[in-house]
């Protein structure tokens, strides 16, 4: 068997062009949503100038037009529609593997707050995905949220979420 003989494995996958049109879809339905709430806050002019809704119903309405845009080029292109694969399995693995993750650090910050979920979402990512030891991961992560905890705590006084359980309250802060 040659080398011209021999053939690619086929990817699967969504095509680009549905990806798009989704994405699309999701655009014009938020901006509709930001449209119908600036509606209800008051888009228009008051004696007192834009009434509170009125940049934010130009803004939903930039997005819900964009969105349009978007869906009409996925889906009626003159060069035709990008039937090539948006994303094969092992890319998605990737992204999965930092955006589940995140997601739970995101879910974790409600329950232990930001500073001891930044701390082992750093220390997790550092070991898992980036290969690094784990004296050098919790030295790093140490390190951060000490910074983060000076500047925002102490030198700018703007207390960061410490959760419902607040692990931290023995610093005082």
């Amino acid at each position: 068997m040659s080398l011209s003989e021999t053939k690619a494995p086929e990817v699967k996958g969504p095509a680009t062009y549905m990806v798009e049109a989704a994405v699309a879809i999701c655009v014009i339905i938020l901006g509709c949503v930001v449209i119908y709430g600036s509606r209800e806050l008051g888009a228009g002019w008051t004696s007192e100038g834009p009434g509170s809704g009125y940049f934010p119903f130009y803004i939903g309405l930039i997005m819900a037009i964009s969105g349009a845009g978007i869906l009409f080029q996925a889906l009626f292109s003159n060069k035709g529609k990008n039937t090539d694969v948006f994303v094969d399995g092992e890319q998605i693995k990737r992204v999965l593997s930092v955006l589940i993750p995140a997601g739970i650090y995101v879910f974790a910050v409600e329950f232990i707050g930001l500073y001891i979920a930044s701390f082992v979402y750093i220390i997790l990512f550092m070991v898992i995905l980036g290969k690094f030891s784990w004296l050098k991961s919790v030295i790093v992560a140490f390190c951060v949220n000490a910074l983060f905890f000076m500047m925002f705590e102490v030198w700018f006084k703007v207390p960061l979420y410490k959760g419902q359980f607040d692990l931290l309250s023995f610093l005082g802060y």
